[in-house]
């Protein structure tokens, strides 16, 4: 089966290699609100709602980007798991692969409804946030659960 969507099998050991200590360091800095200052930078921003000063479209923000950077090493990190081809990949993985993202999905949005009718204010904000990251996170669990529940029955059936 040709899978032009999928990155080559190399890209997930490198995905690997960015994504656990970029999730570990990422929740420690977020747990204990650390902001190194050499990393607080202005920077371009749309719809500033600023308490002092009037509301922009555009402007420049003095923001640390700490968070910005763990967030984009986490997405990319977690296509490259995501979305690189198994060593031997056939239609049987591909199939997993589908059903894993249907899945994710399903199990994501439930987790986003119960959230939408039971969490509110600030706590939300923080739900919306990890959001971004848990389908690409459901997947890969789900995926890589599969997986290995056949790695086991074939080596059951040797």
């Amino acid at each position: 089966m040709k899978t032009n969507y999928l990155f080559p099998n190399k890209f997930k050991r490198i995905g690997w290699l960015i994504l656990i200590p970029s999730a570990i360091v990422g929740l420690v800095t977020l747990i204990y609100e650390y902001e190194p200052s050499f990393l607080g930078f202005n920077v371009p921003a749309i719809f500033i709602d600023d308490f002092f000063t009037d509301k922009k479209l555009f402007g420049m923000v003095n923001n640390n980007i700490l968070n910005e950077i763990f967030g984009i090493l986490i997405i990319i990190s977690s296509l490259f798991v995501a979305f690189s081809k198994e060593k031997s990949e056939d239609e049987y993985i591909s199939k997993i692969r589908l059903e894993s993202l249907v899945w994710a999905v399903y199990f994501n949005y439930g987790i986003l409804l119960f959230s939408i009718l039971f969490v509110f204010d600030f706590s939300f904000l923080w739900v919306m946030i990890f959001n971004m990251f848990t389908v690409l996170l459901f997947f890969i669990i789900r995926f890589n659960w599969q997986i290995s529940k056949l790695k086991k029955s074939a080596n059951y059936e040797e």
